[in-house]
């Protein structure tokens, strides 16, 4: 059941949103911009240009389900790009009450190669930083389109242009069929990683004319949309269509092998009672039918395939491909209680130790006296979600870049804490983007309200953009941010007060890195 205070901030959402609708109709139309498929209108919206629903691909259905993506046919005449375009087809997972605003309600469909531009100035012959948002949701749900994504107040606050982009998920994006269809089928396991190449592509040949610079794209995303950013970092094909890139828990060291995709494959085929000759009858199952076959098959996600992916994005070191693109790496401190059922987020001591032992066995006692003695007003819900989800691949990865000396790495650990949860103080997974996007006053449900809710967002979203803006996020609203090398491990800390800490949770970090890495909840 929904505590009083995560009910009310829905309810403040709701009113949000009502008055977000009301203002619609006060929107008038923009500029046509000539793209290359053909001229597109948009509408602005308090001074930024949105274009929504463009297609940067051909539709993924029927011959073209689990291809390259395809280009996009074009058009005479005037399009107007006034609404959101299909979400990728997916099955969403179960119910996260504070979670709605990042949740896309757009109808499902395999036309679903669309992103969405936001800009302050198209046709103006300026050459703004470009913003390139890849949405979470691992590699099974998701959309760019979701309201806490709008890239409106972004574009606006930070004179940058922010594309935000769909493309196919689940089994319609990542099975593996080179084993059983042949070369047709080579590059069926990276489809979806594919789609955002070409939606990169798009952007390189099309974006100047909204005026963003081309030559300085910055990719970013959270969750599911951090692993396909480090998994982008190791694929030749996106070489040069980006020249930063943000990872918002999601750092991501391996991707699958060919051996395990192929298993999960097998199990599919059998689920959908087909032989490895019946490939093309894929083609026209109804996609119901193949969302149902995912139940207990494995792991769908990207391949280390060795073509488009042809090594895990950052094991056993950072890729070479991408060593001179600066990167922005960072979590939150209580990453896994954003999934976890409300039971969960009033644990005892006891309960705690019962379900780490599940994991940690005979060292339980000795972890939970650590994180006990570092964090002594804690929560016992609190010290379970930080040991749940610490961050390793995250200083992993940091330092792999950093070891590279290529191209700084700046790393930051989230530990502000939001009032929505259940009563409690704790800071999930997601809890960022409300501030990355500067759109914390949609977002109720995840950040509470407030007037200084609007401080945090100036300082997260002026880093971001002046990361993208020269590969370095220091601005005048934040300490100095140092670069992270394998030595000092500076780290910013984000909370209601900004600080530079040298090898945060140094204790924790030496005994965690022994230990199995544990489930988020």
């Amino acid at each position: 059941m929904l505590q009083s205070s995560l009910a009310g901030s829905l309810l403040a959402g709701d009113l949000v949103r009502s008055a977000l609708g009301a203002t619609a109709s006060g929107r008038y139309e923009g500029a046509v911009v000539d793209t290359a498929s053909g001229k597109v209108r948009g509408v602005v919206n308090n001074g930024v240009h949105v274009y929504r629903g463009l297609p940067y691909g051909a539709s993924t259905a029927g011959k073209n389900r689990f291809m390259p993506p395809q280009k996009p046919e074009g058009w005479s005449g005037i399009r107007d790009a006034f609404y959101n375009g299909h979400t990728a087809v997916q099955a969403p997972p179960g119910d996260l009450p504070h979670a709605t605003g990042i949740r896309s309600t757009e109808p499902q469909g395999e036309d679903c190669l669309v992103l969405n531009v936001f800009t302050p100035g198209p046709n103006d012959g300026k050459k703004r930083p470009v913003m390139f948002w890849i949405h979470g949701g691992g590699y099974a749900y998701g959309a760019a389109t979701s309201l806490g994504y709008d890239g409106t107040n972004l574009a606006r606050s930070g004179d940058v242009v922010v594309v935000g982009i769909n493309h196919r998920l689940n089994i319609f994006g990542f099975l593996s069929l080179a084993q059983f269809g042949g070369s047709a089928y080579a590059d069926s396991g990276n489809a979806g990683m594919l789609d955002i190449v070409a939606a990169l592509e798009w952007t390189r040949d099309n974006i100047g004319r909204f005026g963003g610079d081309a030559g300085n794209v910055t990719i970013f995303g959270q969750s599911g949309g951090g692993g396909k950013v480090s998994t982008l970092l190791a694929m030749p094909v996106a070489k040069g269509l980006f020249h930063k890139a943000i990872i918002e828990s999601g750092s991501t060291l391996t991707q699958a092998h060919p051996d395990e995709a192929q298993k999960t494959t097998e199990k599919v085929f059998a689920k959908l009672g087909l032989k490895p000759s019946q490939v093309i009858e894929l083609h026209s199952l109804p996609v119901e039918k193949l969302l149902g076959a995912m139940a207990g098959a494995g792991r769908l996600g990207p391949v280390v395939d060795g073509r488009s992916l042809p090594r895990d994005p950052f094991e056993p070191d950072a890729p070479a491909i991408s060593a001179d693109v600066p990167v922005l790496i960072g979590t939150t401190a209580t990453e896994g209680s954003f999934f976890a059922p409300n039971e969960l987020l009033t644990m005892t001591e006891a309960q705690v130790k019962a379900r780490l032992e599940k994991s940690l066995g005979a060292d339980t006692e000795r972890v939970i006296a650590l994180f006990r003695k570092t964090r002594p007003k804690a929560s016992p819900s609190e010290i379970y979600f930080t040991i749940s989800a610490f961050p390793t691949n995250a200083m992993t990865q940091a330092e792999r870049k950093a070891a590279a000396g290529r191209a700084p790495a700046y790393v930051y650990y989230l530990t502000w804490k939001t009032p929505i949860q259940n009563g409690l103080r704790l800071s999930p997974h997601t809890i960022e983007i409300p501030f990355a996007f500067n759109n914390h006053w949609l977002l109720p449900e995840l950040v509470g309200t407030g007037l200084d809710l609007q401080t945090m967002a100036d300082r997260v979203s002026g880093s971001w953009v002046a990361f993208a803006r020269t590969g370095n996020p220091n601005n005048e609203n934040v300490p100095v941010w140092p670069v992270y090398n394998g030595s000092d491990r500076a780290t910013m800390i984000i909370d209601r007060e900004w600080k530079v800490e040298k090898d945060p949770n140094h204790e924790e970090r030496m005994v965690m890195a022994k230990l199995p890495r544990l489930p988020m909840f």
